[in-house]
């Protein structure tokens, strides 16, 4: 099996369709060789960094959507695995595969070499809390030469050049890396715009990185400001203070002018995550009183103003063969009736969290309060920015979680999610689930190398999870994005991914 390089896919900008994190052009060959002349781009963020942009925490998307860093591989337009700064590759066995690296150079002068590319990814495996993409695999890297590396894992991993194009992959120069085992992509990546800047969790300036091996970028750079509060980004695009505005909140869609408004299909699926480590919901009857409780067909209109999907699973419609691989969900517990639920509860608070930089998800959280009283449940909510509450969601503080979540952000295939979401040692494991049943459906899934019966086990192992009521899906959301209209060449993907590439410009 060997993949070379493609071609560039600007003219799918600003389409719905566009799906992944593109490969710009080849060495040297922008979308215009001459390019570059453009001013800077404002652009408005919803997430503030978390750790200082650091590729191991949920800021790696960050350093993709900006283009400032590249893994091995990155994804075409249909969800597989093109060249980035591999510009080949090559599957030895089942266990092995060889890299030929491009000619590229990091945004310190150094060039990207073999050995540069084994200390990242060495860095990653250590990493004290492991990249979510790795939560299932350990990769060995070699150097075989200048440009060329090997990649083994312990077992078969049939989508090894999907995991490399995670954007926790992407391969930073050996500065980034202290002794301390923080990463700092500040100057240290390869994209075509290089962060110069960064202050606190509020705002990071880019420039334009003259020595891409992609060509120049159109922008001369990136002003970045994260915005948390989803109806101030949207003033932000309104009143021109920004050209870009991710995340626009359903209730703010329809008061931008629709030139501005851009409707994007999503893989990111909402739903209430319940905590069967601790608290309450240990008890199994309870997670089923509380998934018969909560009816996430009434959000769509209600909170999202028609921009999601009635929940069908942990896949939407946005996941095009889930459908038709959709395994009946059986053996799940005997729902706790009211009277039930209020003895087995008394005296005890259902801790019901959710965050704000996701308009929707507090107003969720609201209705499905309501919801769950009505089950005979006592709750309380606490709503804070998502970066104040990651630590204690992971050390399960809470007994339930209202919860947006990208189900194929990590690979580009759903293992990865699944891994690290619902096994027992999963790196995202918010909801504390240690079921044998799922983690070898999980298992299952990832040793299949045949691309269809892969998607038949997902589908299993995604009933299996059901079965657990460690999470119930609501709504599959659909993302809007707000574009100032004088603003082409934005990438809009079901994956979040990708924003900013070469070819983003202010006309």
């Amino acid at each position: 099996m060997r993949t070379t390089s493609r071609g560039l896919f600007a003219a799918l900008a600003l389409t719905p369709l566009l799906a992944g994190c593109f490969v710009s052009g080849e060495d040297g060959a922008g979308s215009d060789a001459g390019a570059g002349s453009a001013g800077r781009l404002k652009v408005a963020l919803a997430v503030p960094p978390v750790q200082a942009l650091s590729p191991y925490s949920n800021d790696a998307t960050v350093l993709s959507k900006l283009s400032v860093a590249e893994g091995l591989t990155a994804l075409d337009e249909d969800g597989a695995a093109a060249p980035a700064l591999a510009k080949s590759w090559t599957q030895v066995n089942s266990t092995t595969w060889t890299f030929e690296l491009r000619k590229a150079t990091f945004q310190d002068g150094t060039g990207v070499t073999a050995e540069s590319v084994v200390n990242a990814l060495d860095h990653a495996n250590a990493a004290e809390t492991k990249p979510r993409v790795l939560s299932d695999v350990t990769l060995t890297a070699r150097a075989e030469d200048a440009d060329t590396v090997t990649i083994s894992t312990k077992a078969a991993d049939p989508v090894l050049p999907l995991r490399l194009a995670s954007p926790a992959l992407g391969i930073l120069s050996p500065k980034a890396y202290a002794k301390d085992g923080t990463v700092s992509p500040v100057g240290t990546g390869t994209g075509p715009f290089e962060i110069t800047k960064l202050t606190g969790k509020t705002k990071a300036t880019l420039d334009r990185f003259d020595g891409y091996w992609g060509g120049k970028a159109e922008a001369s750079g990136i002003d970045v400001t994260w915005i948390a509060d989803g109806t101030a980004r949207a003033n932000a695009l309104r009143s021109g203070d920004v050209d870009i505005a991710e995340w626009i909140p359903t209730a703010q869609a329809e008061l931008l002018d629709e030139d501005t408004r851009h409707e994007v299909p999503s893989v990111r699926t909402d739903s209430l995550v319940l905590n069967t480590g601790s608290g309450i919901f240990t008890d199994g009857t309870l997670r089923a009183a509380a998934r018969e409780a909560v009816d996430g067909s009434a959000l769509v209109d209600s909170v999202f103003g028609g921009y999601a999907d009635p929940a069908q699973g942990l896949f939407g419609p946005a996941v095009s063969w889930a459908a038709d691989n959709r395994v009946d969900v059986t053996g799940r517990a005997e729902a706790a009736t009211t009277a039930q639920v209020k003895t087995k509860t008394k005296g005890k608070t259902l801790r019901l969290a959710t965050y704000t930089n996701r308009a929707e998800l507090p107003e969720a959280a609201t209705v499905l309060q309501q919801q769950l009283e009505k089950a005979g449940f006592t709750v309380k909510q606490d709503v804070r920015e998502y970066t104040q509450m990651e630590a204690d969601l992971l050390a399960g503080k809470y007994d339930a979680l209202v919860f947006s979540r990208v189900t194929l952000l990590d690979t580009g295939d759903a293992v990865a999610y699944l891994a690290s979401d619902y096994t027992s040692d999963g790196v995202y494991n918010i909801a504390g689930l240690k079921d044998a049943p799922v983690d070898q459906a999980i298992e299952a899934a990832a040793e299949e190398d045949d691309t269809a019966q892969r998607q038949q086990k997902i589908m299993k192992a995604e009933a299996e999870i059901l079965r657990t009521d460690a999470v119930v899906p609501l709504v599959h959301e659909k993302v809007v994005q707000g574009i100032g209209s004088d603003v082409e060449g934005v990438l809009l993907d079901p994956r979040e991914r990708s924003l900013v590439d070469i070819d983003t410009r202010v006309k």
